[in-house]
């Protein structure tokens, strides 16, 4: 499914666009060391339904996950980099932490992550790879714009993360989005220039850089839906969602000036 949203949908996307970003940056301020993931989730929770939003995660049971995932927050701490699965754990000093957030508001949705790291420890190299997969986002949004190709995106992302010296995984990447939460073009973190599907005004895609310190090869928690670095080094995650317009490509999960 690939949709081209009215500018009727496109405006309802911005005000969603803007309910995940503070969401997401409320997360992250109410977030110390100490906190227990699951209190998390239920902050998540309490947030998006006094919005009047939907979670997209909730009742989400795709192929590759162990039935309906049944949260409304993505937690990945430390090696776990995608799809991590909120549970009874406190947060130490210096883990890095990635939020993975997608909602529907007024029937359509967007999706966004953020990495940081808890506490005060600040390891060089869990900034440096937060810091890359924000580089590679934005790299990927400036080539975004009508008539530019998929390929496009993916070759500037993935040039950011392989320069970098950082493994590329292909399995999974950003995509469409709309009045459903993944829809096609899928949009790898690595590509040639030139090819793919070509760019439309009206076109939402959720583009999502993620980096693993030193392999591409990921593994199933027990849990059925975590997956997690097969060395069990340390990962990066950073995502936004982008309406491609007649001037480009504009930003839609910013978070509002009045944060909750």
């Amino acid at each position: 499914m690939l949709e081209i949203l009215t500018p009727a949908q496109v405006d309802r996307a911005r005000d969603t666009g803007r309910l995940v970003g503070s969401i997401l940056q409320s997360l992250k301020r109410r977030t110390t060391v100490g906190t227990n993931l699951l209190d998390i989730d239920r902050w998540a929770k309490e947030m998006i339904l006094d919005a009047g939003a939907e979670s997209c995660y909730v009742d989400y049971a795709p192929s590759f996950g162990r039935g309906p995932f049944g949260h409304y927050v993505c937690t990945a701490v430390n090696d776990a980099v995608l799809h991590g699965m909120p549970h009874d754990y406190r947060l130490a000093d210096g883990d890095l932490l990635t939020f993975d957030l997608a909602v529907k508001l007024q029937g359509v949705a967007a999706d966004a992550a953020i990495s940081f790291i808890v506490g005060e420890t600040r390891s060089p190299e869990d900034q440096r790879m937060i810091a890359t997969t924000q580089h590679a986002l934005r790299a990927g949004i400036a080539a975004a714009r009508p008539g530019a190709r998929i390929g496009d995106l993916s070759h500037a992302i993935g040039t950011v993360l392989s320069d970098a010296g950082y493994p590329i995984n292909l399995e999974f990447g950003g995509h469409g989005i709309g009045t459903t939460m993944h829809q096609d073009p899928h949009v790898v973190n690595s590509g040639r220039p030139g090819r793919g599907y070509k760019l439309r005004t009206g076109l939402l895609l959720a583009l999502e850089p993620w980096i693993m310190a030193d392999t591409d090869q990921l593994v199933v928690d027990a849990d059925g839906w975590t997956l997690r670095s097969a060395t069990g080094g340390r990962t990066a995650h950073s995502e936004h969602t982008i309406a491609i317009t007649d001037d480009g490509a504009e930003i839609l999960t910013l978070p509002s000036e009045h944060t909750p």
